[in-house]
């Protein structure tokens, strides 16, 4: 479903060349797998006899027990469409491979020998083992009777042999499609094979082997605990998924290995694009299972959009492949899905991004003034979170470049909209942190203007909220210009998304600090800020230029308006105030959550994900904090406004990138502003059936 599918990676309790007790172990724990809806189960390396046989390996009996137990294994799957890897030392050609086999309804789909052999301190692969590489470089189909299962295919590349021309060899690429390869949407995912130390190379396969095709690295592995060790082996995992795009499903021996020279952990993991999924504890004494559901379709998106590959010549990459067949569905996801994905849950994480944002903005902005040679720099302060931002990272700016708060011009232009709680924390901010403040009542061109177009002022239209929204834009470029300044925008990135700004209003600016940070985080940074208040305002101090009890006083006061900042709906006050003159105009009830719609930017314009799969993980993300109605309605609206203002983003002003996300069409994000809506529109109306 919506390209999912679940991996386990299991460790099985085992007992070292108890073949029919490792056999019987491995299938217990593959049918609770296959209970769980697995797709692929990934067992250790060397796991049906051991990895700590040693000179055991050339043991006539132990080998032919390790293949009867092969054997055992398929058939105990003949009726299930989960495939499962196991490892077992296997001869080919007259030699001894430490082999990963693949098995699906009863088949062995594929044998995959392990190319790096670790011969160095507490391994000596080499005295039992051949390398996999001559037969893996082999430009020819190499296949091997295997008694039982008749020929099959020694490969380190399984795909989906469903509805799909798929990936060739190379042989075979240059006559198919004219050299091209074609990959239906019936062949989605594909595996990549590793057997452990093949990781811990400086060329691991499983890079060539993305370049090939594989999304999905699986790797059997027996890797040793030692000091610290752990932590690098997460960092390998985590890092090659990142570097190939894919995810990586690693298994490890246990702790019922032999402890003659080393002890094993256990170590399980899947990662997918640098994040770990899921992760075992370590050193249990019982088997243990861990699983996750893999979002392919988006590493398949991700890849047409982000990274290298598109500079690498395929050609070279093209590799004999195993086919499998159809996969168990993910029916029910079994898979943290964040409802806040521009902001980390980890709180030093968070605080860690909010400290790099606004040092990215402080140097943008920084870089602005100086180019542009600009005496002043002149900024709207609604009393708004966006303005409130906006006004922070000029402050900071102005110190990081040793010139005075002075320099910055402050305009509050009250309007028919305008409240007392705005306006009062829009006036004690800007007082608090020493800038010059002016106000400009609108009012009164704003009544003319009505009167100059020939429009009703109790016609509360888009005309009377547009013109009020030209009127303060047109002030601030006016006394720009007479000022020798530059007029920094205040919109963040959900408003550009939605296009939830006036044309040739707030739409326009000079530099605009917050065009890159979404509604959600724009929050974050300020409460980030006001919880350090003291911090900022310390450098006055250092500075000689403020006194220390009059600063922290400063500070408090400033943190404590930011606050209120925070708690204050939402809204572009461009209507007039209720009869007890609160904010009448609620922004959030109107579009829907910022959260709801910094949810759905995220996930389409970072992943391409179609508005049916957005739904479907919002109801994930969301459940039971909205109802599905209004996800649905916020998915509707999301895609009809951010296709059908995309007139606006095509000329919007400069402005720092501080994410992954920008909407930039300099820099980012290209579109028609013509382009239709209605397939994606249709789909999101549909989603719910479709689901």
């Amino acid at each position: 479903m919506f390209g999912f599918y679940r991996f386990a990676s299991v460790c099985p309790n085992l007992k070292v060349a108890d073949t029919a007790f490792n056999t019987a172990e491995i299938i217990r724990c593959g049918k609770l797998a296959q209970a769980e809806g697995a797709a692929v189960t990934v067992f250790p390396e060397l796991c049906i006899t051991g990895y700590t046989c040693s000179d055991l390996f050339h043991q006539e009996l132990l080998l032919k027990n390790a293949y009867a137990g092969l054997q055992k294994i398929a058939e105990a799957f003949a009726d299930s469409d989960m495939i499962v890897a196991v490892g077992l030392p296997l001869r080919m050609f007259g030699r001894l491979y430490n082999c990963a086999a693949f098995v699906q309804r009863g088949q062995l789909l594929a044998v995959t020998p392990k190319i790096h052999l670790p011969n160095q301190r507490e391994f000596y692969e080499k005295r039992h083992f051949n390398s996999g590489r001559d037969l893996l470089n082999s430009a020819d189909r190499i296949t091997w009777d295997f008694p039982g299962f008749g020929e099959v295919l020694v490969t380190n590349f399984i795909r989906s042999g469903v509805s799909s021309v798929g990936v060739l060899s190379a042989a075979d690429a240059s006559s198919a499609l004219g050299g091209c390869v074609a990959e239906s949407a019936g062949s989605e995912i594909c595996f990549g094979v590793e057997l452990c130390e093949d990781l811990w190379t400086p060329m691991p396969p499983s890079g060539e082997l993305a370049l090939a095709g594989a999304n999905v690295i699986l790797n059997l592995s027996a890797s040793d605990a030692l000091v610290g060790k752990g932590d690098y082996r997460r960092n390998l995992v985590m890092n090659q998924s990142a570097r190939c795009m894919a995810a990586y499903v690693y298994s490890s021996a246990g702790v019922q290995e032999s402890t003659t020279d080393m002890v094993f952990s256990g170590h399980l993991m899947i990662s997918e694009n640098g994040s770990m999924l899921a992760e075992s504890k370590t050193y249990g004494r019982d088997s243990e299972i861990i699983y996750a559901d893999v979002d392919v379709q988006r590493l398949n998106m991700q890849r047409l959009s982000e990274g290298s590959f598109q500079d690498f010549d395929a050609t070279p990459y093209f590799a004999t492949a195993a086919e499998f067949g159809p996969l168990p569905e993910v029916t029910e996801l079994n898979r943290f899905i964040c409802s806040t994905p521009f902001v980390p849950g980890n709180i030093d994480a968070r605080d860690a991004n909010c400290k790099e944002i606004f040092n990215i903005q402080c140097a943008g902005l920084a870089k602005r003034l100086e180019a542009s040679h600009s005496k002043r720099a002149v900024v709207g302060l609604s009393g708004g979170l966006d303005s409130t931002l906006a006004l922070l990272v000029i402050a900071e700016t102005f110190k990081l470049l040793n010139r005075p708060a002075s320099e910055i011009l402050v305009l509050t232009m009250p309007g028919f909209g305008t409240t007392n709680r705005t306006k009062n924390n829009a006036v004690e901010m800007a007082n608090l942190l020493g800038v010059e403040l002016r106000t400009v009542s609108i009012k009164d061109a704003c009544m003319q203007h009505f009167s100059d177009i020939g429009h009703d002022p109790a016609v509360l239209n888009v005309t009377y909220e547009n013109v009020q929204a030209r009127e303060r834009t047109q002030i601030l470029m006016d006394v720009a210009n007479k000022e020798g300044g530059i007029v920094v925008g205040t919109g963040d990135l959900s408003e550009i998304a939605l296009g939830w700004s006036t044309y040739n209003a707030d739409h326009m600016s000079m530099y605009a600090v917050n065009c890159d940070i979404p509604k959600t985080l724009v929050r974050h940074v300020v409460a980030w800020y006001a919880d350090r208040a003291r911090n900022f305002f310390a450098a006055d101090v250092a500075a000689g230029s403020a006194d220390e009890t009059a600063a922290f006083k400063s500070a408090d006061a400033l943190s404590a308006v930011l606050r209120d900042i925070l708690d204050t709906p939402v809204s572009p006050e461009l209507l007039p105030a209720d009869a007890n003159g609160q904010i009448a105009q609620k922004t959030e009830s109107i579009l829907g959550a910022y959260e709801i719609h910094d949810f759905y930017l995220y996930h389409f314009a970072k992943y391409g994900a179609e508005p049916a799969k957005m739904l479907f993980l919002a109801k994930h993300a969301f459940a039971g904090l909205y109802p599905d109605e209004e996800l649905e309605r916020c998915l509707t609206l999301f895609v009809r406004r951010f296709f059908t203002q995309q007139f606006k983003r095509s000329c919007i002003p400069d402005g720092p990138k501080v994410g992954t996300i920008s909407l930039s069409p300099r820099a980012d994000w290209r579109m028609p502003s013509d382009a239709s809506f209605g397939d994606w529109l249709a789909n999101s109306l549909n989603a719910s059936f479709r689901e």
